[in-house]
């Protein structure tokens, strides 16, 4: 991904559920006018192989707070 200015995303302390995470992460994008990026982040987590790989790629599209 293209080195952007990230949106802030709270995910410390949020429920550890990936789907909550992409969620939580997706709504962040979205309403930083970023949807195209949302959809693409949550494809490259629902496809990748771990729970630690799925963190890395949101902390590519959000700054996680």
């Amino acid at each position: 991904m293209p080195e952007v200015m990230k949106p802030k995303c709270r995910l410390i302390g949020e429920d550890g559920n990936v789907f909550n995470l992409i969620g939580l992460a997706s709504r962040t994008l979205k309403k930083a006018g970023l949807p195209d990026q949302a959809k693409e982040m949550s494809t490259k987590v629902f496809s990748c192989g771990s729970y630690d790989e799925a963190l890395n790629i949101i902390g590519d599209y959000v700054e996680i707070e």
